[in-house]
């Protein structure tokens, strides 16, 4: 049992990074001012540069009030950044993120113009760069728009968005920026891509799976989904390409990875098991369900035959010792509610498992439905890592170092 546990400090993929926030001329401004806070509310150190428009739509005290920092306006204002050498801020920034970004601003970047504080940072910059494109449909949606989107996606440029919806025109298309919280999500997975999982292929389940009783009706267990897209994140956040095999959840679909929809046991056995082949580590987060109905109804069964009914259930086989592959690092969960330890070292086994997260869902903050876990990490070599009650993204940076000394070992299954 370790002395110091790893992950007492809380992993924060964006604190302490320089992050260039370019705002341009569209109604979407708004949207940059609360980007620029939950950006800084991370932790990041926001350097916003305004085009001389979207200073018409959100003014500089907004920006400086929420950043804590000089806002840049100007190529020769007094305060800026880039007064005198205009590449300055190009060089701290470890990216840039234009949002929203105009279809002029588009175009002057694939042009490669410098003529205002934003084209200049982003000519001069070796950072990666983030486009949020904002206007009307058919201004995207144009040949002109068009070509420049892929010019820049060439050079490797990335895109968030943008959302179809409806526009400050009322016409409704594919043109709206990005939501705030999504962008935050491609910058922390750019911001990842050189860390200690990069180049690592990490397939994660999360949520109940559902089994049918009829159309409308199933059967199903109280996970949220909340673990497994905290651990799907924190992969992400350290450079691993993610496939996230998730059951129905009530949360936002996560950015910057792939997801596969699974909503039965069978379906998800379906997705994971041919993707294991390729993968580096599976992280079993989801509760699967152990039986499903022997027989379900293809029509919805009526109230009036419900009274004195009786259900048939059949087991459903554990399939996670099937997942296989030349590199594969397998992690269980056990969500246990009496003699938790030794139940978990029961499935590890079972499971075929290098580790098992076990965790005793009676205790206040680690149940289903949390934004907090508390578990406890056992490993094959007879490792034990108790970890203290912390938030599920912090619990899952702590899973993945666990992890990672067993993925730098060779397998033999």
């Amino acid at each position: 049992m370790t002395d110091q546990p790893l992950g007492a400090v809380p992993f924060r993929p964006v604190a302490g990074r320089r992050v260039v926030l370019g705002v341009t001329g569209s109604i979407a401004a708004y949207k940059a001012a609360d980007l620029a806070s939950k950006l800084t509310q991370a932790g990041a150190l926001v350097d916003v540069v305004l085009t001389e428009s979207a200073a018409r739509f959100a003014g500089e005290a907004t920006f400086a009030a929420l950043t804590q920092r000089p806002v840049t306006a100007g190529l020769y204002q007094a305060s800026s950044d880039i007064n005198i050498d205009h590449v300055a801020l190009a060089n701290r920034a470890e990216i840039v993120v234009v949002a929203p970004a105009t279809a002029n601003t588009i175009a002057k970047i694939a042009l490669g113009l410098a003529d205002d504080p934003l084209t200049a940072t982003v000519l001069a910059t070796s950072a990666p760069l983030l486009i949020a494109p904002a206007m009307d449909a058919n201004m995207f949606e144009s040949e002109a728009t068009r070509h420049n989107v892929e010019t820049l996606r060439a050079r490797g440029v990335l895109f968030a968005g943008p959302e179809t919806g409806r526009m400050a025109s009322g016409m409704t298309g594919l043109g709206r920026m990005e939501e705030p919280t999504r962008i935050v999500g491609r910058v922390r997975a750019a911001l990842g891509r050189a860390g200690d999982y990069a180049g690592r292929r990490v397939i994660v389940t999360a949520g109940g799976t559902q089994e049918p009783i009829d159309p409308v009706r199933i059967i199903t267990n109280r996970s949220t989904g909340k673990m497994g897209y905290a651990l799907a994140e924190a992969a992400r956040d350290r450079g691993a390409q993610v496939t996230l095999v998730t059951a129905p959840t009530a949360l936002p679909d996560p950015v910057a990875m792939e997801l596969a929809p699974a909503e039965t046991a069978d379906r998800m056995r379906d997705e994971v098991l041919p993707r294991c082949a390729a993968a580096d580590l599976l992280i079993m987060a989801a509760a699967v369900a152990d039986f499903r109905p022997a027989a379900p109804a293809r029509q919805k069964i009526k109230k009036s035959r419900l009274d004195g009914m009786s259900l048939e259930l059949v087991a459903i086989d554990d399939w996670m010792p099937l997942a296989t592959g030349p590199r594969l690092v397998r992690i269980a969960f056990a969500a246990e509610t009496s003699d938790m330890i030794k139940n978990a070292r029961a499935k590890l086994r079972d499971k075929g498992a290098h580790l098992i997260v076990a965790n005793d869902v009676t205790q206040a903050g680690a149940g289903f439905g949390t934004d907090t876990n508390k578990v406890t990490i056992l490993d094959r070599n007879d490792g034990v890592d108790d970890v203290p009650l912390m938030d599920k993204l912090a619990v899952a940076h702590r899973i993945l170092d666990r992890a990672l000394p067993f993925m730098e070992q060779p397998q033999t299954g």
